[in-house]
C-alpha cells in the first residue's frame, strides 16, 4: 500500500493513486496499473508511486515490467525506505543487495513499534532473548558488567538482560522503537545508531548482544570487526541468525540468512578462540518454523596495537 500511504505532492496524482488501489482491492488489476501509470505521469518522480506500480505488475506476473518500476522507484529516491531494490533483486532471482537500506529499516520499525511486542511474541512465537539467554548460561557465562543491546528494539532482549547486567545500553536506528524501549525505564543508555556504520571508539563492553537483528545487515563483516573491537579483555559476543545455504541468502521475506560456514569464518577471521553454535527454532513465518543459531563466541586473540601505538599487545 505504499502508494497511498505517502502522497505524491499532486492532489490529482493522490486521487489518482487512491482510486488505483480501490480498482486493485476489486481485482481489476490491469485497471490499478493503467489509473497509477496515469497518476505517475503527473508524479515522475514519486518514489512510493513507483514501488506500488510494481507491485501492481508482480501480482499480475509480469516481472520485468515490476523490475523496471521498482529501478524508477530507487532513481526517484536513492535512499530507498520501501526496499525497492530488494524486491527488484528477489523478483529478478539473482540478488545482489549485500545490506539493506538504512532508509527501509528505520521506516519499517518507525511503523511496527506500536505493535511489534505482540506481532513477534504473540504471532510469530519469536524467543530470541530465551534463546541468547540459554546459550550464554550454556558457555558458563551468567553475570555482565557494560552490556550493550546491538538493534535493541522495543527491549525484549534488554529486560532479559537488565537483572544479570550492571550497565545496560542500547543502540537502534529507529526513533519509534527507542520511544518504546524508553517506557520500559531499563535501560542506562538509548542512542539512535545506524548498527550497520558504527566506528569503532573507546567504548568497551563486556558483552555485546544481537538478537534477531543480523537478519536485516546482510553481509557481517564490518558489524562483527566492529563488535571484536569495542569488546572488553575476556568479554562475551552473542548473536542468532537465520540459517541459510549460501553464506549471505536475501530471502523472500526480505530478511537475510547466513550460512554456518559463513559465521564461523568471520568469528575466526577477528580472531574469536572459542564460538559455540546452537541450533535453534528463532520464530515462525506464516507457521513455518525458521531455522537459526545461537552464538556465542569469546577468547578474543589480541591482536596488532591500533597504528601509532607502536607495538603489539600481549
Amino acid at each position: 500500500m505504499a502508494g497511498s500511504l505517502f502522497s505524491s505532492g499532486d492532489l490529482t496524482a493522490d486521487r489518482r493513486a487512491s482510486f488505483a488501489e480501490t480498482l486493485a482491492h476489486l481485482g481489476d488489476a490491469a485497471g490499478a496499473i493503467e489509473t497509477l501509470s496515469s497518476a505517475l505521469t503527473l508524479a515522475p518522480s514519486w518514489a512510493a508511486g513507483w514501488f506500488r506500480l510494481g507491485e501492481f505488475f508482480e501480482l499480475v506476473g509480469e516481472v520485468e515490467a515490476a523490475c523496471q518500476a521498482w529501478d524508477k522507484a530507487v532513481l526517484a529516491d536513492p535512499s530507498d525506505p520501501l526496499g525497492a531494490g530488494l524486491k527488484r533483486d528477489l523478483a529478478r532471482k539473482v540478488p545482489v543487495a549485500e545490506a539493506m537500506p538504512p532508509a527501509f529499516v528505520e521506516l519499517l520499525f518507525d511503523q511496527y513499534a506500536p505493535r511489534f511486542e505482540a506481532s513477534l511474541v504473540d504471532t510469530l512465537r519469536y524467543r530470541g532473548p530465551e534463546i541468547v539467554m540459554e546459550a550464554l548460561h550454556l558457555a558458563g557465562r551468567t553475570q555482565f558488567g557494560s552490556v550493550l543491546d546491538l538493534g535493541c528494539g522495543t527491549g525484549l532482549m534488554g529486560a532479559v538482560l537488565r537483572p544479570v547486567t550492571a550497565h545496560l545500553v542500547g543502540y537502534d536506528i529507529s526513533d519509534g522503537m527507542l520511544v518504546e524501549a524508553d517506557r520500559k525505564g531499563i535501560y542506562d543508555v538509548l542512542d539512535k545508531r545506524d548498527i550497520a556504520r558504527l566506528e569503532v571508539t573507546e567504548q568497551r563492553f563486556d558483552l555485546i548482544v544481537a538478537a534477531d537483528v543480523f537478519i536485516y545487515l546482510g553481509a557481517l563483516e564490518r558489524v562483527i570487526g566492529w563488535c571484536a573491537g569495542s569488546l572488553a579483555e575476556g568479554s562475551v559476543l552473542a548473536f542468532t541468525v537465520e540459517l541459510g545455504e549460501r553464506p549471505v541468502e536475501l530471502r523472500d521475506s526480505r530478511r537475510f540468512a547466513h550460512a554456518q560456514s559463513y559465521v564461523e569464518a568471520l568469528l575466526s577471521e577477528a580472531r574469536f578462540a572459542a564460538v559455540q553454535l546452537t541450533p535453534c527454532i528463532l520464530r515462525e513465518d506464516r507457521g513455518t518454523p525458521i531455522d537459526g543459531l545461537a552464538v556465542v563466541a569469546s577468547g578474543l586473540v589480541p591482536q596488532v596495537a591500533r597504528e601509532g601505538d607502536g607495538a603489539r599487545m600481549r
